[in-house]
């Protein structure tokens, strides 16, 4: 049976260093300021953005939230990005994806300033993910990282796999691995024979949005599962890419869902955030 990686304790225990380091911020006249950009109704997004609110709340980071109707153009997003980019109480900016059809994602990641990108979507802030020198990590796939750090599992020397190659997690994940001198192996819609690869997996990372694609067959006995999936089952209850019941017995470790990767998510979203107000005292 496989030992359970809580992503919600490992959260909560990361989010109360955050704390003391956020006190000492204060102490220096500076409360960490992170403002989201919500466009449209979507449901989803919406409880997203009150969770970071509500993490927000809890650390005492100051939040400020900005809601522009689904209608909105790209026009009147780019001015709130530019009055943001520009108010200095305001540390990150975090625009909710995804954004209505008729607006260009990548435009909107542009006009982020790299030192308030706490997303590190900004082509500045992925290239520096790259090459290994930088100031903010993907939320998502740094939270990965904290994960498998706290199983013991040291990342050197192990046959990773990332199934997934979106510029959210799946490429920044394999940098990072890589980064610890991980063998990585990215798979992807055209990959032959997938389930032999992901057999070869010491540490798998499942994130391709499929409601319980990976079997039980799949799995290297004793490996480290990481689900990223967030997806409905036929009965409407939340589940992850990887059939947890049929894959926890035969793995090492392996994530829950809901309560892994979600709640390291936002942690790390606040981390950037307070990385970003720390850089304002070090100028």
């Amino acid at each position: 049976m496989a030992q359970i990686i809580d992503g919600k304790k490992i959260a909560a225990q990361y989010r109360e260093k955050l704390k003391i380091e956020i006190e000492e911020l204060k102490q220096n006249g500076i409360t960490p300021g992170l403002a989201v950009v919500l466009v449209g109704n979507d449901s989803a997004s919406q409880v997203y953005v009150r969770n970071k609110i509500k993490v927000c709340k809890e650390l005492g980071i100051h939040s400020e939230q900005y809601n522009l109707p689904e209608s909105a153009t790209i026009e009147q997003l780019l001015e709130t990005i530019d009055m943001l980019n520009k108010k200095a109480t305001i540390h990150g900016i975090l625009p909710q994806l995804p954004l209505p059809a008729h607006l260009d994602e990548r435009e909107v990641i542009a006009a982020i300033s790299p030192t308030k990108d706490v997303d590190a979507f900004n082509r500045q802030n992925v290239g520096a993910v790259m090459i290994g020198d930088y100031r903010f990590l993907p939320c998502t796939p740094a939270g990965i990282m904290e994960l498998i750090h706290h199983t013991g599992i040291p990342v050197e020397g192990k046959n990773c796999v990332v199934v997934g190659r979106s510029n959210i997690v799946g490429k920044p994940m394999a940098m990072l691995l890589l980064h610890e001198n991980g063998t990585v192996t990215i798979c992807h819609s055209r990959t032959k024979d997938l389930p032999a690869v992901c057999r070869s997996a010491d540490i798998l990372i499942c994130a391709i949005g499929r409601a319980k694609f990976f079997t039980a067959d799949m799995i290297k006995p004793g490996a480290v599962v990481i689900d990223v999936g967030m997806n409905r089952d036929e009965n409407g209850k939340l589940c992850g890419d990887v059939d947890y019941p049929a894959c926890e017995p035969v793995a090492g470790y392996i994530t829950p869902v809901p309560g892994g990767v979600g709640p390291m998510t936002i942690a790390m979203l606040m981390r950037n955030t307070v990385t970003a107000a720390q850089a304002t005292i070090i100028k």
